[in-house]
């Protein structure tokens, strides 16, 4: 089974500097659930920043969102017990916009399952929880993408 799947995640930050997590629950036996950043799988011949795009209008709704990156690659182990592959290999993009409520008109069936509830996370609220979030960079990302992105009110 060794197999590499690739995958893109996106970095949203509003305008109050706080960045959007789901709560995202394991495909697996175990039931572990963990605050992650939107997005998912490449496919096919895609890039990361075309899967970046269409996973974030996929997961959020946001369309045509300025994607920039990647700011983070990370390689990691796959321990799902029903997974189809054992290692993943993420590209991390940021994009600025006005805080909003995602749309799930888009979500496909897995993410109906696996996506249990969003909220928006200030880089103080990320370092005080004991709610388990992956990457375990994150909030380090998040001051890095709030450092080096410009707010573009125009997008959500």
């Amino acid at each position: 089974m060794p197999r590499l799947r690739r995958t893109s995640r996106i970095l949203v930050v509003d305008e109050r500097d706080r960045v959007l997590l789901f709560l995202t629950r394991a495909p697996d036996s175990s039931g572990f659930a963990r605050w992650m950043t939107p997005g998912g799988g490449v496919e096919g011949d895609e890039t990361h920043l075309e899967a970046g795009v269409r996973e974030l209008f996929e997961e959020t709704g946001l369309q045509d969102a300025p994607l920039e990156g990647p700011v983070f690659s990370l390689d990691f182990d796959v321990t799902w017990d029903q997974a189809d592959h054992d290692r993943g290999h993420a590209e991390y993009y940021v994009t600025r916009t006005m805080s909003f409520t995602p749309a799930s008109d888009n979500w496909t069936d897995d993410e109906q399952v696996d996506l249990e509830q969003h909220r928006w996370w200030s880089v103080d609220e990320l370092d005080a929880t004991d709610d388990p979030y992956e990457p375990e960079e994150l909030p380090e990302l998040v001051r890095r993408a709030i450092r080096s992105s410009r707010p573009d009110a125009s997008q959500h």
